[in-house]
């Protein structure tokens, strides 16, 4: 389940990520961060998920900034949202951080993983590089960052808002975008494949698989805010 839920999640902030206009909504103050963030340390689920959209952009901006050559954009922003919503988890304001520091370590931290995964980086990162030191002194270390899926279980509430998304899925799409949809963000229980891979499998073009992915994004976001 929590593996289905991780799915689930990403491919909503996802589709707030691939939206036509390519607005995101507008970032927390200060102020509001530090209620949200107190909220969500609760367990207040719905106070966790407006962190993670008001972070949103966060995944756009570093995307554009380090990555904009990288041809498979859309496996990168499935990545990059999985280390948002991890970051937003798991973060601790007792460390001194703050959160847009943390979150963005998080996120280039499973890019960085992906990309090892995929065989096409090289050198090593130490799990003891310092990130930021907070103003009473505190550091944070990029072991801190290393986020897993033991962190992201979830209650009821989260479990329902799954089941809600897998049954949208399968009254809008078709089979085939039902199946790359699947594959592309692990709904099926299976890890995530990255474009390339779900294209061998399928016998078709990656730039095919692309094209049923966003047009399945679509008519998911058209369900969604029906």
């Amino acid at each position: 389940m929590i593996g289905l839920v991780l799915a689930a999640n990403t491919l909503f902030y996802t589709l707030r990520l691939t939206t036509a206009s390519g607005s995101f909504p507008k970032p927390l103050s200060a102020k509001e961060e530090k209620h949200f963030l107190a909220l969500a340390a609760e367990g207040d689920l719905e106070a966790r998920n407006i962190l993670v959209e008001r972070n949103l952009r966060l995944v756009s901006h570093i995307l554009k900034k380090y990555y904009a050559s990288y041809s498979d954009m859309d496996d990168l922003i499935s990545i990059g949202t999985i280390g948002l919503i991890k970051a937003i988890s798991t973060f601790d304001a007792d460390k001194g951080a703050r959160l847009a520091t943390y979150a963005g370590r998080c996120i280039q931290n499973e890019i960085l993983m992906y990309f090892r995964s995929q065989r096409k980086t090289t050198g090593d990162v130490s799990l003891s590089e310092l990130i930021e030191t907070g103003k009473d002194g505190g550091s944070l270390q990029l072991i801190d960052v290393l986020c897993s899926d033991e962190d992201m279980l979830e209650q009821a509430h989260v479990r329902s808002e799954t089941e809600r998304m897998v049954g949208i899925l399968q009254e809008v799409l078709d089979h085939r975008e039902m199946q790359i949809i699947r594959m592309r963000y692990g709904i099926s229980g299976s890890p995530p494949l990255p474009q390339r891979e779900v294209a061998r499998q399928l016998g078709i073009s990656r730039s095919y698989v692309s094209r049923l992915e966003k047009k399945a994004l679509n008519k998911l976001r058209a369900a969604m805010e029906e």
